[in-house]
């Protein structure tokens, strides 16, 4: 039986978090999803410090970009630094449609960039579209 996928989506909008999670619970692929609320939350389970000690790697990151204390970006910039984290593919996942974002986050070695719908069904169809690419389509780094 295949493990299941651990994906850990870093957001500190519950609504965002609650539609996400409902478009990967109707995944044909098993998943494991962890939330946590901002970067330093992010951080603290990637480097398992903590209540995150016996967490498991995740092998997908959907990363809002603005949140408080630690901000997407320089979460974004640290696990890419970091040479433990950085073969984890990072989605961006925000509501920024800002030209500098998307090229900030490029610059910061994003995996790919999705700006959120404004609604249910556009939510629903791009978690679907990240689960069939990444879960599906793409062979990830082993943990």
């Amino acid at each position: 039986m295949l493990r299941p996928i651990q994906i850990l989506l870093v957001e500190d909008n519950p609504g965002d978090a609650d539609l996400t999670r409902e478009g990967l619970e109707e995944s044909k692929i098993r998943n494991k999803l962890h939330v946590v609320r901002d970067g330093v939350e992010a951080m603290e389970f990637l480097q398992k410090k903590g209540k995150y000690a016996d967490v498991a790697r995740p092998d997908l990151i959907l990363l809002d970009l603005n949140m408080p204390r630690m901000d997407g970006r320089e979460v974004l910039a640290a696990i890419k630094a970091d040479k433990k984290l950085r073969a984890i593919p990072v989605c961006v996942l925000t509501s920024s449609e800002a030209e500098k974002d998307v090229v900030q986050s490029y610059e910061l070695h994003a995996n790919c960039y999705i700006t959120k719908p404004v609604d249910l069904d556009g939510m629903t169809r791009i978690v679907k579209s990240i689960e069939s690419f990444w879960l599906q389509i793409v062979k990830l780094p082993p943990r």
